[in-house]
């Protein structure tokens, strides 16, 4: 009495929440395995008009704006998630600046912009592209790397300095590149962030290629699996329905049977996997994030992560201070300090301002001892002499808070724009605010229509819970975390079902 009793509880956990999961979790998989291959989709957009209201540009938010550059008195660039434009001192008119980039807004992601030898030098998400002043298209330029996401381009002398996820390139020509691999810090651990760990876990690139493509059966598994999980909860009524009307039913009955077959055959097998995967797929996001952002682990032998290169998806920022002939190097670790050979351990920053983990988006000279540094964590101002670090709104001092605290702060800098003595800081959520009392103008509807998201970019909000804010609220935040929790129970619940019920009438 008592087994029957905890076979049916079981089975009511494991039917209940899965017609609820089911949907979800093939949004899930299908987003997943679209994000897994980026390159692959980076030529498909999705129109903004489809998406929920919130999605639409407004005061050039979301990050369409990262930063600008002068060209000349009449002239000036930006650049962000839009692409390029270009535009005068007053913004008075813009005018495409993208032919050459490939199709797909993903592929003019622009990070960095900057002139260097009468070329044009943009950093995007997907490589390095230049532009000469006698050919009006971006061409792609070949970097002595495997991964060339570009995270900044800098000048420093008559040298032009890319920085990448993991290396930084030096050139005096604009064309060839030597790779530079930063020395580790001082008192260096081979260790890795957990959240890190977690996150190629997750999309398998812990395991290369091979493991990426693992995940993407095991999202296919999901889709399978939560269809025939419908399937067999609906059958029975329709199977009632028919005997009801005097039909026939055989045919039902045996495609029922083998439905429920292959629901268990998949599910004992891939099981482990997916409570695996799933587990940490919601500590990616908030709340659980929270509990791990800040948490180092050994790194595992063998994978991704077990690199000679102590830097490996790290980089995130450069700025040469030419005062003291030294780096700054704004990394997923904080700050560090380098000379200018790059030959001895790097010196973290004793005092550094926070920068989210989604990266430093500003980091531009005040003075030749203070820096603007702003990020989804917030503005602040550095003396990079004194480490003093002051809050750029209210210019309190800054204090690190204690224990857990949100990944993000009030204030999301995405990105700084200066034309003509006058400068414009864009929030993520707010867009464009002026730090010199004139209004930065409205986004022409040019700019709109030739700016959709690409599928990857919805395939991540959607992965991530923020389509729903629409509908949900700030309560969307949950949305990941009880997801996975509800999918845990349904996958942990179907293995005890399985094991107590239809492991012994296999065969």
């Amino acid at each position: 009495m008592k087994r029957t009793r905890i076979i049916k509880t079981f089975k009511k956990l494991h039917r209940w929440p899965a017609v609820v999961i089911a949907f979800i979790s093939v949004l899930f998989a299908t987003s997943g395995i679209i994000m897994n291959h980026r390159g692959v989709f980076s030529g498909v957009d999705v129109s903004r008009s489809l998406l929920p209201e919130n999605y639409t540009y407004s005061n050039w938010n979301q990050s369409a704006v990262r930063g600008s550059l002068e060209i000349d008195s009449a002239t000036v660039l930006i650049y962000g998630n839009i692409g390029v434009w270009k535009s005068d001192p007053a913004f008075s008119a813009f005018e495409d600046f993208n032919n050459g980039f490939p199709k797909g807004i993903d592929n003019r992601k622009i990070y960095s912009l900057i002139a260097f030898k009468q070329n044009l030098y943009a950093g995007t998400h997907l490589g390095l592209y230049f532009r000469s002043s006698t050919n009006g298209n971006w061409e792609k330029i070949t970097l002595p790397v495997k991964n060339d996401r570009i995270t900044d381009v800098i000048l420093k002398g008559d040298s032009l300095l890319v920085l990448t996820r993991d290396y930084l390139l030096s050139s005096t020509d604009g064309v060839r590149f030597q790779t530079v691999q930063l020395p580790a810090p001082v008192n260096y651990k081979r260790e890795t962030g957990l959240f890190d760990t977690f996150w190629q876990l997750h999309s398998g690139e812990l395991f290369g290629l091979t493991g990426k493509l693992i995940v993407d059966l095991l999202g296919i598994i999901t889709i399978v699996l939560s269809v025939t999980g419908l399937l067999h909860f609906f059958f029975p009524e329709i199977i009632r329905r028919r005997k009801k009307k005097a039909r026939p039913t055989q045919k039902y009955v045996g495609i029922k049977k083998q439905n429920l077959h292959w629901h268990n055959v998949l599910g004992y097998i891939f099981a482990l996997f997916l409570i695996i995967n799933t587990f940490a797929g919601i500590h990616l996001r908030p709340p659980l994030l929270i509990a791990i952002a800040s948490k180092q682990v050994g790194i595992i032998p063998g994978t991704h992560l077990d690199s000679p290169n102590p830097w490996m998806d790290k980089l995130r920022r450069v700025y040469w201070d030419e005062t003291r002939d030294r780096y700054i190097f704004s990394t997923s670790d904080g700050f560090y300090f380098a000379d200018e050979t790059l030959q001895r351990p790097l010196q973290p920053a004793q005092n550094q301002p926070p920068v989210s983990v989604m990266g430093c988006n500003v980091l531009e000279k005040l003075n030749q001892h203070q820096l603007l540094v702003g990020s989804f964590s917030g503005m602040f101002i550095w003396n990079i002499e004194t480490g003093r670090v002051s809050d750029f709104f209210s210019g309190a001092p800054y204090q690190a808070p204690s224990g857990m605290v949100r990944p993000i702060g009030a204030n999301m800098a995405a990105g700084l724009v200066k034309s003509k003595n006058q400068a414009w800081w864009f929030d993520y959520n707010s867009g464009a605010i002026s730090l010199s009392g004139k209004v930065f103008p409205d986004m022409p509807q040019q700019i709109r229509k030739a700016s959709p998201m690409s599928l990857w970019n919805v395939s991540q909000e959607i992965h991530t819970g923020r389509i729903f804010e629409s509908i949900l609220g700030p309560f969307y935040i949950l949305f990941v975390p009880l997801a996975g929790i509800c999918l845990l129970i349904v996958l942990i619940s179907g293995v005890i079902v399985w094991w107590m019920v239809y492991r012994k009438k296999r065969g």
